[in-house]
């Protein structure tokens, strides 16, 4: 599956919003967005111009993609999977993509940015109820505990990861042990609890038409 690989503040600067997609670097004065809050390439400089209700449904589509790091065609699963579920399809979409393996790993902290927990995952690090996992898309339900491996609990970038995660703040539906470097999953997530700027209803009407 094709996957980004270039500059990911270029991608920040895209979407005009701050992604975090950089780990500590977004918290500190050389983060490019901060440097450049303009558009990349070489008419960046120039005046945005007002998107159009189609361009606004696709930079709020290709703005949540790159927060979680998924692809088009697995982006558009998660939508059909919502629109089956029960519920409000926007929430319910936004509900799975927080649910998944790496996506609960950045937010105890395991890692410093998505990317670097989807790495985590893949390697074999994580640990789901004791069984070692390495789907990043693993969804998790209420009551799963996610740890990291004893044999992984020292490498240097979930210990830089951890040292972070008092700044970040961890969800409330998520029950994290520093010590053990072990978390829980307390209760299923909700719309109130993702602090991100995401307007998911965009995303419905693009996918609607």
């Amino acid at each position: 599956m094709a996957r980004y690989t270039g500059p990911v503040c270029r991608l920040c600067r895209r979407e005009d919003m701050k992604l975090f997609l950089k780990g500590e670097r977004c918290y500190k004065d050389k983060c490019s967005y901060e440097r450049r809050a303009y558009a990349p390439g070489q008419h960046g400089q120039n005046r945005r111009r007002k998107a159009s209700d189609y361009g606004e449904q696709l930079r709020e589509k290709q703005k949540v993609k790159r927060i979680y790091g998924i692809a088009e065609r697995q982006f558009r699963g998660y939508y059909y999977r919502a629109i089956r579920m029960r519920g409000v399809t926007g929430e319910n979409l936004l509900m799975l993509l927080e649910r998944r393996l790496d996506n609960i790993v950045y937010r105890l902290g395991f890692a410093r940015d998505h990317a670097e927990a989807r790495q985590l995952v893949r390697h074999g690090h994580i640990q789901v109820n004791g069984k070692r996992i390495d789907i990043p898309s693993y969804l998790v339900r209420v009551n799963d505990q996610i740890q990291v491996r004893e044999k992984s609990r020292k490498i240097a970038s979930i210990a830089d990861g951890l040292e972070m995660v008092d700044r970040r703040g961890v969800p409330k539906w998520l029950e994290l042990d520093k010590e053990a470097m072990r978390g829980r999953v307390t209760a299923m997530p909700a719309r109130e609890d993702l602090t991100m700027p995401i307007r998911e209803q965009l995303i419905v009407e693009l996918y609607s038409k």
